[in-house]
């Protein structure tokens, strides 16, 4: 599968600084031809559904294909505000893929779990991706979240993904492109949510640096 880079001028110390302030903010930029992620929380931690945000919010239908899948590590933290966040914050991942699995990118997942430039991007990046007649395959892992809670309605987030085991698929023929894994299979991403009338916690600002140290293993 592909994802996302950033703008070459982008330096991700900068845009990790400013998305887990209280002031940050960032645009994620798109191409069809880019590393990208899967969908299904899980992974070492207990699973949340992507169908259902806080308490009694019932969310869009965010379910993947069979051979699309995401799991998220350490995404519990014990602490019901943080562990809120987090669970929307993958769930904006997840609306991503399931967007581009469907090949829509008005799909109502976008715009329940993003907003502001998050969701203008990814909007765009779906479009693109579906326009060059590619869908996913593959898994992929998120890990290493780091949260800071500005105040009631905001909060910053930061983590991991490792896209070595996703590739992208041609829509039409299925087959797959397998490309080799290199530090650009390793993304940090740097987002800033905020909370809305609903009780969704919102992505509205998004980075990514591909190849990062901070995620290499």
């Amino acid at each position: 599968m592909k994802r996302r880079p950033l703008p070459a001028a982008a330096a991700l110390v900068a845009t990790a600084a400013l998305l887990l302030t209280a002031c940050g903010s960032g645009k994620d930029s798109s191409k069809a031809d880019d590393k990208i992620a899967g969908a299904d929380t899980g992974g070492s931690t207990p699973s949340v559904s992507p169908s259902t945000s806080q308490g009694s919010i019932k969310g869009p239908d965010i379910a993947l294909p069979e051979d699309v899948k995401e799991t998220f590590e350490g995404w519990k933290t014990g602490d019901a505000t943080k562990d809120a966040i987090l669970a929307d914050a993958g769930r904006a991942q997840t609306a991503v893929t399931y967007a581009v699995t469907q090949g829509d990118p008005d799909s109502p997942a976008l715009s329940f779990y993003q907003a502001g430039t998050a969701l203008a991007g990814s909007q765009d990046w779906v479009k693109e991706i579906v326009d060059a007649g590619l869908t996913f395959y593959g898994s992929v892992r998120y890990y290493a979240p780091n949260i800071r809670v500005f105040d009631s309605k905001s909060a910053g987030v930061s983590y991991c993904a490792d896209e070595s085991k996703a590739f992208n698929k041609d829509r039409k023929t299925n087959k797959v492109d397998k490309t080799p894994v290199t530090d650009d299979s390793y993304v940090l991403y740097s987002t800033r949510l905020e909370k809305n009338s609903e009780g969704v916690w919102q992505t509205t600002k998004l980075e990514s640096d591909r190849g990062n140290k901070t995620c290499l293993q």
